[in-house]
């Protein structure tokens, strides 16, 4: 897969490089979790820079972020119209494939959080929204608890960092939805 014009994307692991050619995953369900991995690459990296007492996994972020939606290999009618029937069979797939339940978990119900969310599962959501510059408040919010329980501060301190980092990564949203466009569904 090449990259559009100035769109340098991460490469994605090659675990998920090799889950994704077993699925038979088609072109659209391999550019898109690119742009979420690589999205989530940058979210971690910013917080954990302000934020260096919360405390996740990285690796399983990055993990998540790029296998959210392997599901949609067995369910393709969704990777262009809503749908979640590919969230728990991206787990089932993932499960059978011997990945760990831990990490499987980021492909089944992560549309769905509240105040007892791990920061990571909170990282893979937003990554997974802030790719295409899309703003959950509520999602937000749930993270600045994280990182104020982290880091002490204020919460609108939480809130300026998380805002100035996701108004930095919207930026690129045009050109990553152009780039997920190019690649057929099938």
């Amino acid at each position: 897969m090449t990259d559009h014009r100035d769109l340098r994307l991460r490469p994605l692991p090659g675990e998920v490089t090799r889950l994704l050619t077993g699925s038979a995953a088609p072109p659209r369900l391999v550019a898109h979790p690119r742009l979420v991995h690589d999205v989530a690459v940058r979210l971690v990296d910013g917080l954990a820079a302000h934020y260096p007492a919360l405390e996740f996994d990285r690796a399983a972020v990055l993990f998540g972020a790029a296998t959210h939606d392997i599901g949609k290999a067995v369910h393709r009618a969704e990777l262009s119209a809503p749908g979640s029937a590919h969230e728990p069979a991206g787990r089932e797939l993932l499960l059978a494939a011997g990945v760990a339940p831990r990490l499987a978990r980021f492909a089944a119900g992560r549309a769905s959080w509240g105040p007892d969310t791990g920061a990571e599962d909170l990282l893979v959501s937003l990554a997974d929204k802030a790719w295409k510059n899309r703003r959950v408040p509520d999602l937000e919010d749930l993270l600045v608890t994280a990182l104020v329980r982290a880091g002490g501060g204020e919460r609108w301190e939480a809130f300026l960092v998380l805002d100035e980092l996701l108004t930095a990564i919207g930026d690129g949203a045009e050109e990553r939805l152009a780039y997920q466009a190019l690649f057929p569904t099938a």
